[in-house]
């Protein structure tokens, strides 16, 4: 994995990522955590998801939010994000790419699924701790592009009681993986992350 320096445009403003170019036209844009907290795209969940796509064969891009990091902006409560989400989009289809997932943790996965419904080119939506005790998820609604959700048995900010509540609405059909032990920020339980990306990227 040889991931380079990128900057792309997201309305008015440039944004900073990393990007692991390779053949083919499979890609995945890959979001981080809440930029109020110290996320970034450098998050060990996010490096996780990076990992697996890349050994699946898929070109990565993940990216600083507006306002983390070298990207330019400010904080927008998710709003100016979904532009952002938008954006890193936009630049893998420039690229080549003609099948693209969103992959995201806490709140990069509440973001995507925000901005998923404007993204026809997107064909499916994994998300790594959906913030559901934390943060409004009552806009989302079905939408079989939701593929694959991952969370901790110990992680009260994405309690896996709570997404199983939420799946029926969001999409029965996606697998829910839950990881045991791990809380939400899944410190020594990212190479699990790993492997359950890797695997569902091998079967689907």
């Amino acid at each position: 994995m040889t991931e380079k320096s990128v900057v792309f445009e997201s309305g008015d403003l440039k944004l900073e990522g990393l990007l692991d170019r390779v053949e083919g036209d499979r890609g995945v844009a890959i979001t981080h955590p809440h930029p109020q907290y110290g996320g970034t795209m450098h998050n060990n969940v996010v490096e996780s998801l990076v990992k697996a796509y890349g050994k699946a064969g898929y070109t990565t891009l993940r990216f600083n939010f507006r306002g983390m990091g070298r990207s330019e902006g400010h904080y927008d409560e998710g709003v100016g994000e979904q532009v952002d989400v938008r954006g890193a989009v936009a630049y893998l289809k420039d690229l080549g790419m003609t099948s693209v997932d969103l992959a995201g943790y806490s709140f990069g996965a509440w973001v995507n699924a925000q901005a998923i419904g404007n993204l026809n080119h997107v064909v499916r939506m994994i998300m790594v701790s959906p913030p559901v005790n934390f943060m409004d998820f009552s806009f989302l609604q079905y939408t079989p592009k939701i593929k694959l959700i991952i969370a901790g048995s110990r992680d009260d900010i994405a309690p896996p009681d709570m997404i199983q509540k939420m799946l029926s609405g969001w999409n029965k059909d996606s697998e829910l993986h839950i990881i045991q032990g791990a809380d939400h920020f899944y410190w020594g339980e990212t190479g699990e992350i790993e492997s359950i990306v890797g695997d569902f990227l091998k079967t689907s």
